[in-house]
This record gives structure tokens, C-alpha cells and sequence, in this order.
């Protein structure tokens, strides 16, 4: 079956609110000079056609092919490719055979064009053929890893023929059962509901702090082993030209607190404010009032924390600030953790800790904060709550802070 012929069977994509007049969504328009260019390889003709005359879609109800595209924070393309990747890499190693496949941009990676909705992924096999024309699919299957089984197989086709099985007769899953497949599909297509305001993905610089003549990627480089401290930590991350401090002044803070604070943490603040490291690690607006400061957060924490003691102390053995050697939270994850100091001596000699919420509660943290932030991003740290990175990663490509940008939130 050819492009040409599958667009036809499946027919003009339906508007995704049934309110809607029934109309065919326009594509997303592809610089596919500029996605090929970005990608360091050339793209199936097949896909290219079909995302250029219908992309992005949804097959069936069931299975989204991606486009080059983009939404505000729903979707990036580029975002997308790497999280899939990823998330598929360290899954795999949770089955036989253990050891993942090599994903792009490694030669011959396996590269992701689409998802299910049963927490499937679809690959090309980059390696198999020099003619993308020629590339196989290879799909993986979470379900195959909760049952201990490869969650990789290669169903030996192009897309448009793998597409074609997937209508006609289903094609088989891995995992071993007979009866586990995927399809057979209804042969509808619609707008990608969480798409319907896509626009053209412009790829991203190679080395965007270079680009905006900061710092270069080899300066990076470097920081990721070389050097300790906030020195260090500013030539990993650059830090933002104006932080987000809020607008109070710091002796206020430690009045309302009712004690002064480490002064690495002063230190790190006035650097950095207020803002998100890896999209993980959250830290509070030091000076502001609203309901991301450090004021408000520490106090709502600290008032969790205590009920929580009272109604399970088993699992919540802490002390909680103004008490002696109390917990003074002053940063959280996006996964509910906490992080913060024991009230114990001088405000310079405060260990850390993290209050874990998918853990039982550990001991002190052994580094300073700075220290223990920078050997974070580097990878080579990890605890409950503070995550250690996959051993294929990449450090530099997550070492960032983002500032907060609402006013709010300070």
C-alpha cells in the first residue's frame, strides 16, 4: 500500500470536538530540511508524505502519529524524541534482554515517530537499512516488562505497511502470548486532541547558552568534573541575569523566620533566586510573600509535617523548626519531596535532609547544599527524592535552572 492509498482509507482527519463543523484540520507545516538537518539523518519519504498531508494523528483511537511540532508545553518535538528515548532505555533494563538497544543519536539508534494509548512506542530501526525508505518498525510494550518479558520486537515493515497490518489483521506484541497484538484499528483519523493548536517546531540551538553568548558548551563541559562550590556550579548553569529574589530584604525574612539562615543558602539565592533546577528541584523565592516564597512554603510544610506526625510519628521521626533541631524545609521536588536543614548548632553547620515521600526517612545529607547540588547535576549523587541520573545520560543535558517567570509565585 502506498501513501497515496492508506490517506484515502482513512479518509479526511475529524475535527476533535464533536461541536465543531466537519472540516479537515490543515497540517502543521515541516521545515523538513531543517528537522532532517537537526536530526543528522534523512526521514522515511512515506512518513514525511503522510505528516505533510495529515499530520499530526490520531489512527484509530488508539495510536498518535507525531509530527514536527509544537504547543506551548503540552508538546515538543524535540523534547518529546529525548524523553521517549529515555524512558524507553532505562525501562528495558527491568527485562531480558536487560541490556537496551541503542536509541539515536547513537548510529543506527532506534528513533520514536509515534505512541499508543496502551503505553506503546514505535520506533524506525535506523541501522537495519542506508534507505530510510527501507526502515523497519520495531514497536515496545510496557505491559511485556510488567511481565518480565523483551518489550522490544521488530515487525519488519515500513510504517505505511505497518500501518496497513495495523488496520487489516492487528500485528503481534511482544511478550510471548499469541493473543496479545495491537489492532486490529478502526480506519478513522482525527486531529491529535492534545494538538489541535500545534505549530511548526523550529529545532533548538546545538549550544544555546553559547548562542546567547554566555558560556560555551566545552566551559560546561569542564564544570561537570572540575572545580567545587559556587564557582563551579555558576560555570555549569549559567545563572539568570536577574534573579527572582522577590521584594523583601533578608534580615526581614530572619526576623519572621526568627533565625538567620546558612550562608552558602543566602549565597546561592542572591546567584540564582527562586526557580526550578532540572525541572525537578524547586526552590522557593527567598524574599517574596506570595505562595511560592520561602515564608509561606516553609510554614505550610512545617504544618503538614507535623499533622502527619501526629497521626503516623512512626513514619515522621523529625523534629519540625521553632522546636530543637527542628526541620526547616526551604525547597520540594515535583514529586511531593522535601528538602531542607535540622536546626542543629549554627545556622553555617545545619546538615541537610530530605523528608522523602515515596520513602521512609533517611539520614542526614553528609554535603552542603551547594556541594550536594553541584555533585547532583554532575550525576554522580542520588537519594530518595533527589534522583540519581541514568548512567547513559548526558549530565549537560540536564543541568539547568529555569526562574520562576510568575509574578505570583514570588
Amino acid at each position: 500500500m502506498n501513501v497515496s492509498a492508506l490517506i484515502a482509507r482513512l479518509g479526511s482527519p475529524r475535527p476533535t470536538d464533536p461541536w465543531d463543523r466537519v472540516t479537515t484540520p490543515a497540517p502543521v507545516p515541516v521545515d523538513w530540511d531543517a528537522v532532517e538537518d537537526w536530526l543528522g539523518l534523512r526521514l522515511p519519504a512515506d512518513y514525511k508524505e503522510l505528516v505533510s498531508a495529515r499530520g499530526p494523528l490520531d489512527i484509530g483511537e488508539f495510536l498518535w502519529l507525531h509530527a514536527p511540532c509544537a504547543q506551548g508545553e503540552r508538546f515538543d518535538y524535540g523534547d518529546w524524541l529525548w524523553e521517549t528515548h529515555r524512558a524507553c532505555r532505562i525501562s528495558s533494563r527491568q527485562a531480558p534482554p536487560y541490556e537496551p538497544p541503542p536509541f539515536h543519536p547513537a548510529p543506527g539508534g532506534l528513533l520514536a515517530w509515534g505512541e499508543t494509548r496502551g503505553g506503546g512506542h514505535l520506533f524506525w530501526d535506523t541501522g537495519a537499512s542506508d534507505d530510510p525508505d527501507r526502515w523497519p518498525v520495531v514497536v515496545y510494550d510496557q505491559d511485556a516488562v510488567r511481565g518480565g518479558n523483551t518489550p522490544w520486537r521488530n515487525w519488519g515493515m515500513p510504517l505505511v505497511e505497518t500501518v496497513a497490518a495495523l488496520l487489516d489483521t492487528g500485528l503481534p506484541l511482544p511478550g510471548g502470548a499469541d493473543d496479545r497484538t495491537l489492532g486490529p484499528l478502526p480506519a478513522t483519523a482525527r486531529r491529535t486532541a492534545f494538538l489541535t493548536d500545534a505549530r511548526p517546531w523550529t529545532p533548538p540551538e546545538p549550544d544555546p547558552e553559547a548562542a546567547a553568548g554566555r558560556v560555551s558548551e566545552a566551559v560546561r563541559r569542564a564544570a561537570l568534573t572540575e572545580g567545587g562550590g559556587l564557582e563551579a556550579l555558576t560555570r555549569l548553569v549559567p545563572s539568570p541575569e536577574a534573579p527572582v529574589l522577590g521584594d523583601g530584604g533578608w534580615e526581614e525574612v530572619f526576623e519572621a523566620l526568627g533565625t538567620r539562615l546558612p550562608t552558602e543558602y543566602v549565597a546561592l539565592m542572591n546567584r540564582y533566586g527562586g526557580g526550578a533546577w532540572m525541572r525537578w528541584l524547586r526552590f522557593d523565592t527567598p524574599l517574596g510573600k506570595g505562595e511560592r516564597s520561602l515564608l509561606h512554603r516553609s510554614r505550610e510544610t512545617a504544618d503538614i509535617y507535623r499533622e502527619l506526625r501526629a497521626d503516623f510519628p512512626e513514619f515522621h521521626p523529625l523534629a519540625v523548626w521553632p522546636e530543637p533541631g527542628g526541620f526547616l524545609p526551604f525547597a520540594d521536588t515535583v514529586d511531593g519531596d522535601h528538602l531542607g536543614w535540622l536546626t542543629v548548632g549554627e545556622p553555617d553547620d545545619w546538615p541537610l535532609v530530605v523528608w522523602p515521600r515515596h520513602a521512609d526517612q533517611g539520614p542526614p545529607l553528609s554535603g552542603n547544599l551547594t556541594d550536594t547540588l553541584l555533585e547532583w547535576l554532575r550525576g554522580r549523587f542520588g537519594t530518595a527524592g533527589l534522583p540519581r541520573l541514568d548512567v547513559d545520560d548526558d549530565p549537560l543535558r540536564y543541568a539547568r535552572f529555569e526562574p520562576w517567570e510568575d509574578a505570583s509565585q514570588e
